[in-house]
């Protein structure tokens, strides 16, 4: 692959300028409501920086499956265009091309499978295979629907096999899973959003307490005895909550 070509890599998130802000004032946010909540101290903010850190990493390894979600529906769109320019007569690489307007169309050109068709636009312009192209998208993708796409692809291009009906009967197939994992994940949004409201109760429940009753805790932010309890609470809360989102993605899995 000609090294002018490189596309992103789908296997890390890339930030931009907006959303690192985001996230990082998100962080320090959850950072200064631990330090608040579990010790009433300043000094507290240090050591939990911590975790800050393991909020961020997670919430950046949601946003990278988000982002692959959202190539996997917009892949699914640009194969059936593919599919639909095959049955109507077109090469195979035309068909890809002309796939182009669509995905314009319905996402955009900021849009990541834009982007991807326009990369392929190119390669083929400097007589890059289309094989090596869906290759090699393929291993920057990180998706297993789009891997399987480009094995088939390029399985039927060395046997010379019927290519626009294997294709065509391909991407019907992969459509139909991508669909599946989307009802999956709408099946799911409610229990997430269950979730969130768990993680933020126990906040809430201080809160609430803490201004019905002023100095109901004092005792257990003045002392080492005190700061040990907080502490073990501390660690019971962060383990629920990786507990709960591991328990959501083994369901996730095990549906799909």
């Amino acid at each position: 692959m000609n090294t002018s070509l490189k596309r992103r890599d789908y296997h890390k998130y890339q930030w931009t300028g907006r959303e690192l802000a985001v996230e990082v004032g998100k962080a320090a946010l959850a950072v200064i409501a631990l330090a608040f909540f579990f010790y009433r101290s300043v000094w507290a903010v240090l050591p939990l920086m911590a975790v800050g850190f393991f909020f961020f990493r997670m919430e950046s390894r949601q946003k990278l499956e988000r982002c692959r979600e959202d190539l996997n529906r917009q892949f699914k769109e640009c194969i059936l265009s593919v599919a639909a320019s095959l049955k109507a007569g077109y090469a195979v690489e035309n068909a890809f091309l002309e796939s182009r307007s669509d995905m314009r169309m319905l996402y955009g050109e900021d849009s990541m499978i834009y982007a991807e068709l326009e990369g392929i636009r190119r390669g083929l312009v400097i007589n890059i295979t289309m094989e090596e192209l869906l290759e090699d998208f393929a291993a920057r993708s990180a998706s297993d629907d789009i891997m399987q796409f480009a094995q088939v692809f390029i399985i039927a291009k060395k046997s010379g096999g019927n290519l626009s009906e294997i294709i065509q009967t391909t991407a019907v197939l992969i459509g139909r899973k991508i669909d599946a994992k989307q009802e999956i994940r709408t099946l799911l949004s409610g229990r997430q959003m269950e979730q969130t409201i768990m993680k933020l109760m126990p906040f809430g429940i201080l809160l609430y307490i803490g201004v019905s009753y002023p100095g109901y805790f004092d005792t257990l932010y003045h002392d080492w005895q005190g700061a040990a309890i907080m502490t073990g609470c501390l660690a019971v809360y962060l383990a629920a909550y990786v507990i709960g989102d591991k328990i959501l993605q083994k369901i996730a899995m095990e549906m799909g």
